[in-house]
């Protein structure tokens, strides 16, 4: 079955960086579109940045392009965030997905049906 677990995840001061992780397992990794999601508390569900099934196509929300990197490499069946100048707002559980296809890869919730665990990112001002 489908098993998507991040890690990388931690507590950092704003302006600071983390990189988080999702290993992927249980199907063909290469062929699908993956993303990262974000959920603060209170707030609903957010797509961070999705990524083409070759990796040379990305998508960002606006609040975080030129700070966030989203990377893959599939030989390894893994999945990157790179997360520059972290602000306070930053501050959720981020979870990587896996889409329902190779052919729409923008994060929207629509487009995934499946979501790891997460792993928690806070940053303090």
């Amino acid at each position: 079955q489908v098993q998507l677990v991040e890690s990388g995840g931690g507590s950092v001061q704003a302006g600071g960086s983390l990189r988080l992780s999702c290993a992927a397992s249980g199907y063909f990794y290469s062929n699908y579109c993956m993303g990262w999601f974000r959920q603060a508390p209170g707030k609903e569900r957010e797509g961070v940045a999705g990524i083409s099934t070759g990796g040379s196509v990305t998508y960002y929300t606006d609040s975080v392009k030129g700070r966030f990197t989203i990377s893959r490499d599939n030989a390894k069946n893994m999945l990157y965030l790179q997360m520059n100048t972290l602000e306070s707002e930053d501050t959720a559980m981020y979870s990587c997905a896996r889409g329902r296809s190779g052919g729409y890869c923008y994060p929207s919730l629509e487009f995934y049906n499946y979501w790891g665990q997460g792993t928690q990112v806070t940053v303090s001002s």
